[in-house]
């Protein structure tokens, strides 16, 4: 391909793409000859219809997003095969690609995962990686397969976890880091100067798609599990709790907090719940809860949701099911 820019395809819809996107725009090494996202959806408490934040993105910076319902339809690839793309980059998209579609772009289909595959395959390594405490984590350009991000590798990119890290702020640093390699990344594969390596047969882990109830708080589990969760599950689902405050209960979601290990106490109660600070016992040590979102309201901090009740608080403490 000396000599011409490669024709790129982009389908994307996750924050991730958007630096990518930022950086692909701005290079006039490659050729973007188009955009592809999912359709809008409900979102928010009012539910309206709302773009993914790829193609709302991509609309902000003056470019046309096609949106399809199934992009391995065949006028979907009619329309894909007439733009003739040498490769076919897929970044958070959320859809299965098919054979026929893998097969289409000349240089094949290149998915940018965030994970040092072949670790959390699958729909949420980000929350995964936060979740289980992993002291790093990072991109993964591959070589896209019918296999559930089974294909080989092109690059891996390393990136340090500090245990601090909210979903949200990772994704948009892992998005910085594919961005950076992303030129000459794709340049190289276009020209065929880089191959695709197996995946190591050891090491191998999926990762699941989250669910809502996932984001309920288990005060039975280890404090510095519940804290990591807040930060894995942020902003969705969120992590949340019920209370009981009175003659009502309700469901407070835990935006921060931080362990507290020199402390012990039975999971759920509370080992402080003043003006000094709100400390909850859990399996293993204690939880400091730093700022909560009660429903309908904003974020605020722990002691400022105690001021504002009447009576102390009774975190509900669910029992484990028999079975």
């Amino acid at each position: 391909m000396a000599g011409k820019k490669p024709k790129i395809y982009f389908l994307g819809s996750g924050a991730i793409t958007i630096p990518i996107l930022q950086t692909l725009l701005a290079a006039p090494e490659l050729e973007l000859v188009g955009l592809g996202s999912q359709l809008d959806r409900p979102a928010g408490r009012k539910r309206l219809l709302s773009p993914t934040p790829f193609a709302e993105a991509a609309a902000a910076m003056g470019c046309a997003v096609d949106k399809f319902s199934n992009v391995n339809a065949p006028e979907v690839l009619a329309y894909l095969e007439a733009l003739e793309p040498d490769l076919l980059l897929v970044v958070s998209f959320g859809q299965i690609l098919k054979e026929p579609l893998l097969a289409l772009p000349r240089r094949g289909c290149v998915n940018i995962h965030a994970s040092l595959l072949p670790k959390y395959r699958g729909a949420s390594p980000i929350a995964t990686a936060l979740y289980h405490r992993d002291a790093e984590t990072g991109i993964a350009y591959m070589a896209m397969e019918k296999g559930l991000d089974t294909g080989g590798i092109y690059r891996l990119f390393h990136f340090p976890l500090t245990g601090t890290e909210r979903a949200d702020e990772l994704e948009r640093k892992l998005g910085e880091l594919a961005a950076h390699h992303a030129v000459e990344t794709l340049l190289a594969i276009a020209r065929g100067e880089c191959r695709a390596q197996p995946q190591p047969a050891t090491g191998v882990s999926v990762c699941t798609k989250i669910r809502k109830s996932d984001g309920r708080i288990d005060w039975r589990r280890p404090a510095a599990a519940i804290e990591a969760m807040t930060r894995a599950f942020h902003p969705w689902p969120g992590s949340s709790f019920e209370l009981r405050t009175g003659e009502r209960n309700v469901v407070l979601q835990l935006l921060s907090a931080r362990v507290r290990p020199e402390l012990r106490g039975e999971p759920g109660a509370a080992l402080r719940c003043d003006k000094g600070g709100w400390v909850i016992g859990c399996g293993e040590q204690a939880l400091e809860i730093l700022s909560v979102a009660p429903p309908g309201k904003r974020e605020m901090s722990s002691i400022a949701f105690l001021n504002g009740l009447r009576a102390r608080p009774e975190i509900i403490v669910e029992e484990p099911s028999i079975s």
